[in-house]
């Protein structure tokens, strides 16, 4: 995998752990061999391996994402028990 594509791809998305998802979700997809899902959306490919045809396509923005807004948790209130 090219480090400079990884430096270049993490600063883009900003979150480290999102990047890992995104890219091996599209090796997945790219290694699955079958539909057009498989075949690269960049033109040149050379010798490149999937981790890095992943990289440069989110780097040329033919993949996206979306990261969702964050919720705030609210934590519920117990029940009041009836007294007897």
């Amino acid at each position: 995998m090219n480090a400079e594509l990884c430096k270049r791809a993490a600063e883009k998305v900003g979150n480290p752990n999102v990047l890992v998802n995104l890219i091996s979700r599209r090796v997945r997809q790219l290694n699955s061999g079958g539909g057009g899902l498989s075949r690269p959306l960049i033109s040149d490919v050379g010798n490149l391996g999937a981790a890095d045809i992943a990289l440069r396509e989110l780097l040329e923005d033919k993949i996206g994402w979306e990261m969702p807004e964050p919720v705030e948790l609210v934590r519920p209130q117990p029940k009041k028990r009836k007294k007897r």
